[in-house]
């Protein structure tokens, strides 16, 4: 075979994965979807630049993409070097006032703004909606049972859509960190993935996407090769029920029904760590994570 031959046919399979995704861009053209970014995919600077370029596609195709993001680890480096030892009960981070100076420095701080700065950088346009900007998440304290106190932690009760919106159809992609503020204006940080779900639920979103390093449900969870790519809500929890979705991977199923139950049409658990995860899930037949649909 000629080297003509070899780039004609590699320009061929490259115009068959467009033709593929043609049908998704124009079933999904216009409609929102919210991403849930993990902590963990922040440090990963490959498999970060390939998230960001993917969502800079989906909105140059005509979607509206929404991003949420937390930062566990780079807030845990940053208590580190401030002598604050990171302290965890039932899950959540305790969060003093100490602590939540720290994490408001650099969740809605640094990784919202270099979140911004690096998606413009690679030919997107972005707007970090954080308390030094708009803010657009609004709560209160969480409440525990057995009123246990969990400090500065809080909860979503209010999502200021209309800024999201506006943001979305002026072509921007919405920044949004996982921190909520009191009408009192008191901050409260807040567990990403419950952040995400309210802002997806509030926008009567089209698809929520969480993105962290695990690949979807699988029927055997030591084997990524047993990923289960679709999923009705009666099935997961058949699957909850006989055993099968275990472990952590529970509240997280249990999170993606919840959240089908309040009008998100979609929900996608996708190992963000794969080169272009974001476009091999939504934009191919059989994706590269689970999808769970009502």
């Amino acid at each position: 075979m000629s080297a003509d031959d070899f780039n004609v046919d590699e320009a061929i399979a490259k115009a068959n994965t467009l033709i593929e995704a043609m049908g998704w861009i124009r079933s999904f053209r216009g409609k929102t979807t919210v991403i849930k970014l993990g902590g963990s995919l922040l440090d990963d600077e490959s498999a970060l630049m390939h998230i960001l370029l993917d969502v800079i596609f989906m909105e140059s195709v005509g979607m509206k993409p929404v991003v949420v993001h937390g930062g566990g680890k780079a807030i845990n480096r940053a208590l580190a070097e401030s002598g604050i030892e990171p302290n965890f009960i039932r899950g959540r981070r305790y969060t003093d006032q100490a602590t939540l100076e720290v994490v408001s420095r650099v969740l809605a701080g640094e990784l919202n703004v270099g979140l911004t700065e690096e998606m413009e950088r690679l030919g997107g346009r972005a707007m970090n909606l954080s308390f030094d900007t708009t803010n657009v998440l609004f709560g209160e304290k969480l409440p525990t049972e057995d009123d246990v106190d969990l400090g500065f932690v809080g909860h979503v009760t209010r999502v200021d859509r209309s800024v999201i919106e506006g943001l979305s159809y002026t072509d921007q992609v919405p920044i949004i960190p996982s921190m909520c503020m009191g009408e009192d204006g008191q901050r409260y940080n807040v567990n990403a993935d419950t952040a995400a779900m309210a802002v997806a639920q509030s926008l009567g979103a089209e698809k929520l996407v969480f993105l962290s390093d695990v690949n979807g449900v699988r029927t055997d969870k030591d084997d990524p090769s047993t990923i289960i790519h679709t999923l009705s809500a009666a099935e997961a929890r058949q699957l909850i029920e006989d055993g099968v979705i275990a472990g952590g991977m529970i509240p997280k199923v249990e999170a993606c029904l919840e959240t089908l139950g309040r009008g998100v049409r979609k929900v996608h658990i996708v190992d963000g760590s794969i080169r272009h995860s974001l476009l091999l899930e939504i934009f191919t037949t059989n994706g590269v994570g689970t999808e769970i649909h009502q």
